[in-house]
């Protein structure tokens, strides 16, 4: 079993940043790489970022050049760096523990964008 702990959610203004901290405990041996989703109101859940065990990042087309994924092994933890947030980034931001038998999800945190 892989937890997952999510933190750092919040209201901000429009061009505003928020960093969102993502631990794991358990099995994280297991853990292959560890993704970041996110669901806006009346949309499918979309993939954000993730970042593999060696540190190789991906993003989407959407948050490039604004969003920064990293983690920090020594604390077990995943980071998203969000600057120049814009309204359309409202949602419930997941992490993703991604192992070879399962997926694991943290609770999700609301991130709201607005003036």
């Amino acid at each position: 079993q892989v937890q997952l702990v999510e933190s750092g959610g919040g209201l901000v203004q429009p061009g505003g940043s928020l960093r969102l901290s993502c631990a794991a405990s358990g099995r994280i041996f297991s853990i292959i790489f560890m993704p970041w989703y996110r669901q806006a109101p009346g949309k499918q859940r979309e993939l954000v970022a993730r970042v593999t065990n060696s540190g190789s990042t991906n993003y989407a087309d959407s948050v490039k050049e604004r969003f920064t994924t990293s983690r920090d092994n020594a604390k077990n933890t995943i980071y998203l760096q969000m600057n120049s947030l814009k309204p359309e980034d409202t949602a419930v931001y997941y992490c993703n523990a991604h192992t070879l038998s399962k997926d694991y999800w943290g609770q999700g945190t609301q991130v709201t964008v607005s003036s």
